[in-house]
């Protein structure tokens, strides 16, 4: 039997967490997880897989679900004003869904080695390293959608990490694997997606 597991406490290049903090509850839930997993793995041989996933994107998104990228759009198609927290200065990588499906299939078959018994447990991190401020990523949705949308800020919330970056050496060397779409190819397929989204038109697999 095979277990896959999806955190996202991951190792992140120059970050920390607060463990009592706001949002401790999320953070700290998440390696609950993976410590379950992890004594299931040790006691009872279950083959199990931990991916520790960086901020993911791309089409399919619902318009309301809170995550930045798909805020910016919708915020932008609908000519309504950008929200950023703080100055805009905190960064973010994004990884298009269709490289972290790569990855997350490559990871699940990677066969095991006699030291490791069957597969490799991880954790592993799997996400895009390359950084972009949020105001960056603001600026660029508002460029893409010709939108005449404003951006404001707000105050940045309690412990909202300043940068998160992925180390995705091991992904790399484990897995030969690495992110291939840039932001700007990813955006123009979520962009076109919630064009008709949000105009209740079909959206096929063949539409992004």
């Amino acid at each position: 039997m095979e277990i896959l597991c999806f955190t996202r406490n991951a190792r992140t290049i120059g970050a920390t967490i607060n463990p009592i903090g706001i949002r401790s509850c999320y953070n700290e839930g998440k390696r609950c997880a993976e410590s379950l997993f992890f004594d299931y793995h040790r006691q009872h041989a279950i083959d199990i897989r931990v991916a520790r996933i960086f901020n993911t994107y791309g089409p399919r998104m619902h318009p309301d679900d809170g995550r930045v990228v798909s805020n910016f759009i919708v915020q932008a198609l609908r000519g309504r004003d950008i929200t950023v927290h703080g100055e805009g200065l905190q960064t973010r990588s994004f990884c298009f869904v269709d490289d972290m499906i790569d990855g997350c299939v490559r990871f699940m078959a990677l066969p095991g080695a006699p030291d490791r018994g069957p597969g490799h447990p991880g954790p592993l991190n799997l996400g895009n390293p390359q950084e972009f401020t949020i105001r960056e990523l603001a600026s660029t949705v508002i460029e893409m959608t010709g939108s005449n949308s404003r951006i404001v800020f707000s105050k940045l919330p309690s412990d909202d990490p300043v940068r998160r970056r992925p180390d995705i050496s091991k992904a790399r060397q484990l897995l030969n694997w690495s992110p291939l779409v840039d932001l700007e190819v990813g955006l123009t397929k979520t962009i076109r997606y919630y064009e008709h989204a949000l105009t209740h038109e079909p959206c096929l697999p063949n539409d992004t």
